[in-house]
């Protein structure tokens, strides 16, 4: 049994599910291939999904949504809030002539599913699940025959509310009263390191107590225009307190209801974009109060269709887990590459790893992408982290604020050695304190780092120029951020590879087993400087 699942609206995307070998075949993002962020599903998307799958599906499954609002055009799916038995749409449809079982369920369901059905832990063993995205804030229970049981919703929205501080203090978001800007949680994730620790003073506790009670939606810039952090400025030292104290306080609302409320010690599943957040993930895990803690690396609605595909694969078989790897995004297009201005090399670890030494900028390819937003080694741009100065040239490259933090990447056996880690952390979603004085490029500002670590298992090729650059510079860490053209998904063709180094100053890149670096411009005869366009 096949399984196609759709992800409508932001994050669009399309999985496939092979519901007999409960195995995904792939999920390819709108965004991906250098589309703009958070992209709905696009021809594109339709096209070279279809193109992988080479039988008709046996079922076409479709994620829930909002019928209200921004999102009123979906039509015959089902709804975005709900879990109980009846929330889901089932029956049949003509597909390219063919009868095949149509399925459709929430979206809230879609996370739960999506998180169940991707962890580690073994068919039958209860669950604690959080839901914590822009309209879910809730705890739920998975027992040992897949009932589930909503024990309590928290808070509501708080992915917008935290992403509507930074419009808050933001002069330039002037959007009418809406949803907020997804992109601005993960700044002000950045931010909260800048901000003072310590109790509320009487402003912050004021806009607490305004904002996490709320109801409302959507909430409204305008409705604050006499606060004092109305557009003050985001990196403002009373923001930047501010949003610290907010986070805290999010936090802390909700480990109170889990310490309250979640008391047998089952492993907790984190989904929804809240669980991008590497402090607050960092935090569950310290808590105690689960046996273990797993978020998948596509923990936003980047996960939505595979979860929905998992919910369709329990419908119709019982079973809801299955085996995925995170390199199961679009494979990379090798067009035509104007090579008169690259030096082109077989791939050697010890070359590449020798160029990063010398402060090189490397754009790194390999096979398939990943899945959900991080970069994790198969599109990323890779430098040496030891200097702050490469930190500002990652961001210059990136075009992105300087506040931004760069998140290394590290051989899994070395991770003690450099961070206060003792355990792996392969999709790059936990906070660690920085042991290594020396990795500047990667230390954020409160002595933090996201670190990726790798195994040979995991990514062989990405373990072998960790390896190759330990044996030359004694540290076994690169700086490692994503490979996309600011606002996009990640680049996926080799000739927008090629545009992109030249624009933004990479010095190389690698696709597959081939090494090319961008020759230097030619000095003048004259003036010994060098040509430029």
């Amino acid at each position: 049994m096949r399984i196609l699942s759709f992800k409508p609206h932001h994050d669009g995307t399309i999985a496939a599910l092979d519901a007999v070998s409960a195995e995904l075949i792939y999920s390819y993002e709108a965004e991906k291939d250098s589309f703009p962020r958070y992209s709905s599903i696009t021809s594109t998307t339709i096209l070279d999904a279809a193109g992988r799958m080479d039988v008709i599906p046996d079922v076409i499954a479709i994620g829930g949504w909002s019928k209200t609002g921004f999102a009123r055009n979906v039509s015959d799916a089902a709804d975005y809030y709900g879990t109980a038995a009846g929330s889901e749409i089932v029956g049949d449809k003509t597909f390219f002539g063919r009868k095949v079982h149509f399925f459709s369920s929430t979206h809230e369901r879609s996370h739960l599913w999506g998180s169940y059905g991707m962890s580690p832990f073994p068919a039958g063993m209860p669950c604690y699940a959080l839901i914590w995205e822009g309209g879910c804030g809730d705890f739920y229970e998975i027992d040992e025959h897949l009932q589930v049981v909503h024990r309590g919703k928290v808070m509501t929205a708080p992915g917008e509310k935290y992403a509507f501080l930074y419009a808050l203090a933001d002069p330039k978001f002037t959007l009418p009263k809406g949803p907020t800007r997804i992109e601005d949680a993960g700044k002000v994730m950045a931010l909260c390191a800048y901000g003072q620790t310590g109790s509320p003073d009487r402003d912050e506790q004021a806009l607490i107590d305004f904002l996490l009670p709320s109801n409302l939606y959507p909430l409204s810039k305008e409705n604050l225009q006499n606060s004092p952090y109305y557009n003050i400025g985001v990196t403002h030292q009373k923001f930047t307190n501010l949003a610290r104290k907010v986070s805290d306080a999010m936090f802390d609302s909700f480990h109170t209801f889990a310490k309250n409320n979640l008391t047998k010690g089952y492993p907790l599943l984190i989904s929804g974009g809240c669980g991008l957040n590497c402090d607050w993930n960092r935090r569950w895990l310290e808590t105690n109060l689960f046996s273990d803690v797993f978020i998948p690396p596509c923990t936003n609605d980047t996960g939505s269709a595979i979860g929905t595909a998992v919910d369709a694969m329990r419908h119709f078989t019982g079973n809801a887990k299955i085996k995925w790897s995170v390199y199961s995004g679009q494979p990379f297009i090798l067009d035509e590459l104007d090579r008169t201005e690259l030096e082109v090399h077989p791939l050697n670890y010890g070359q590449v790893a020798s160029a990063l030494l010398s402060d090189k900028v490397i754009g790194w390819v390999q096979g398939n992408c990943e899945i959900g937003p991080r970069a994790l080694g198969n599109r990323s741009i890779l430098a040496a982290p030891f200097s702050k100065a490469t930190h500002e040239r990652l961001n210059r490259i990136k075009n992105r604020e300087g506040f931004r933090p760069i998140a290394p990447v590290c051989l899994e056996q070395d991770v003690a050695l450099h961070f206060d880690l003792a355990r792996p952390s392969p999709y790059m979603l936990l906070f660690q304190k920085v042991l290594d004085g020396r990795l500047e490029a990667v230390t954020h500002v409160d002595g933090t780092a996201r670190a990726q670590t790798v195994s040979r298992e995991q990514n062989s090729r990405l373990f072998q120029l960790l390896t190759s650059f330990k044996a030359k510079s004694g540290v076994g860490v690169l700086c490692n951020t994503s490979l996309n053209f600011n606002g996009t998904g990640f680049i996926n063709r080799a000739s927008d590879l090629l545009t992109y180094a030249r624009a933004a100053g990479l010095d190389g890149f690698v696709i597959n087993d081939t090494f090319y670096l961008l020759k230097e411009p030619p000095l003048t005869a004259s003036s010994g400087q060098k040509k430029t366009a």
